[in-house]
């Protein structure tokens, strides 16, 4: 079964590109539920139960399918990207093109289960607990929700939507990781079950769409084992279990590119599901797609005037990393110093001297003054920087 590619471009660009979610990296619940109105798909949201601060936590349903295929997103609030693409899923699902995608699956689908730390800005719930460490302990109203809702629709498939920050690079290159997955370990040998090896070979399929598009883009998660992660409980129940990380497009700050390429894998994997077409895909490719390294920052100013001694206390160039704040209905990008940058890379790296606003920044003559340059630079606007 293949779906027609011209129309899936029309509706990705047509489409997402007017998308008013893409305005912000916040997304709150009341943000989310008005655009749900707008394109008739609240009226269709079944009330799962509520938060910690009483928020309903809503889900979707759609298909009438034998495959059951169960997604959820935000259950850490600042991850916004992976819910916005989730919504343009649930609105191509509506289009023609899905119509063999719904009769051979069912989709379950969670758009925030952390709406309390979506609200603002937050990874952790409400009661500052990171649900996805909460597999076992099940302490929180939200994760004995998840749980529930697992138990009750017995999925056949599990979509555990992220989001990753911008110092993710994919393997050892300077290139930024904008998608990674894992297939979660169901034991701490990191046994390849029959579960996981599905779950593996769906992520080949998604690599291999994606590098058509982002080549050397995509990263894969370290896979050690920890029962109390959501996906690492899935997979041990012999639940095929994917992890999407929706990480950094160059200057895409917003992730609007990253979100289509969430969107893009959402598609090709359903199909291969609804196609049965995974039995076909060779396992092995998993273990090329690189391993994620953690050594990107946003920044690199280079060619900072020097200290009166000629001599500067720091022997690279500088870098800076921004620290997503959040600033009423937005999210604001403040630049702060990485004080200890061996073996770490710029993103985009800065001449000084070419833009007036860092001129005048040089390095401090002692170590202990790199305050003060983190001061001036957090002066500057997150656009004069990038």
């Amino acid at each position: 079964m293949k779906y027609n590619i011209v129309n899936l471009i029309v509706f990705t660009f047509v489409h997402m590109k007017k998308s008013k979610l893409d305005q912000s990296r916040l997304l709150s619940p009341a943000t989310l539920n008005n655009f749900l109105k707008e394109n008739a798909l609240f009226d269709s949201l079944s009330i799962l139960g509520n938060s910690v601060e009483h928020r309903p936590i809503y889900s979707y349903t759609v298909g009438k399918g034998p495959k059951k295929i169960l997604m959820w997103s935000q259950m850490h609030g600042n991850e916004s990207t992976t819910t916005k693409a989730l919504v343009e899923f649930w609105l191509y699902l509506k289009t023609p093109e899905a119509k063999q995608m719904l009769d051979a699956c069912t989709f379950l689908m969670i758009p925030q289960l952390n709406p309390d730390g979506s609200d603002v800005y937050t990874r952790v719930n409400a009661n500052t607990v990171d649900l996805n460490r909460d597999a076992i302990d099940l302490s929180q109203p939200e994760s004995r929700i998840l749980r529930e809702l697992y138990q009750q629709f017995k999925p056949d498939y599990c979509f555990n939507l992220h989001g990753q920050r911008t110092i993710f690079a994919a393997g050892n290159s300077q290139t930024p990781a904008t998608i990674s997955f894992l297939a979660p370990a169901a034991d701490q040998d990191r046994t390849i079950t029959p579960a996981r090896e599905k779950a593996m070979k769906l992520i080949v399929l998604a690599n291999t769409m994606l590098q058509e598009r982002i080549p050397g883009a995509v990263g894969r998660y370290d896979d050690g084992f920890n029962i109390n992660c959501v996906g690492d409980y899935f997979t041990a129940q012999n639940t095929p279990t994917i992890l999407f990380e929706a990480g950094h497009y160059p200057l895409d700050y917003k992730r609007v590119k990253t979100k289509k390429y969430i969107f893009n894998s959402l598609v090709t994997m359903s199909q291969a599901i609804a196609s049965d077409s995974i039995e076909r895909v060779e396992m092995a490719a998993y273990f090329e797609i690189p391993e994620n390294k953690n050594h990107l920052r946003d920044i690199e100013l280079y060619n900072l005037k020097k200290a009166p001694n000629g001599k500067p206390v720091l022997e690279n160039n500088l870098l800076i990393q921004f620290k997503e704040v959040k600033k009423g209905n937005d999210i604001d990008f403040v630049p702060e110093i990485v004080a200890e940058s061996d073996g770490l890379h710029g993103m985009q790296r800065i001449n000084a001297q070419e833009h007036a606003a860092l001129m005048n920044l040089c390095f401090e003559a002692e170590i202990s003054k790199i305050e003060n340059l983190t001061k001036r630079i957090s002066l500057l606007s997150f656009h004069q920087l990038v």
